[in-house]
């Protein structure tokens, strides 16, 4: 029986989701994502530096965003370079396919 390659837009994290969902509309910097999260989930939800940096290069990895460095003067935001993130059609594909997948499955009816 040949395997069947498993969909990788549907092995999405909760966090991976989340940062996806950050950069849909617009490009960002960690610290932006952040915050984007924590206001998107009244508070619920946060992502330290920690998780945040790791996950964003595994998107990354798996094509699903971009990055690049700002063009920013030092002195312009705390002697610090900042890196944008960019969600990609490949993310926005992932983002979309979890959301019809978790769609039916609520559409699922009991089985007694």
């Amino acid at each position: 029986m040949p395997t069947r390659k498993k969909d990788d837009r549907l092995s999405l994290t909760l966090i991976e989701e989340a940062i996806l969902h950050a950069l849909m509309f617009r490009e960002r910097y960690g610290l932006e994502i952040m915050n984007a999260i924590a206001q998107a989930s009244k508070g619920e939800k946060t992502i330290g530096f920690s998780s945040l940096y790791p996950t964003l290069r595994k998107l990354e990895k798996r094509g699903f965003v971009t990055s690049r460095w700002g063009d920013e003067a030092p002195e312009e935001t705390t002697g610090a370079r900042r890196r944008y993130y960019n969600i990609t059609g490949s993310g926005l594909e992932a983002v979309k396919k979890k959301q019809e997948f978790l769609q039916t499955l609520q559409s699922l009816k009991p089985a007694f």
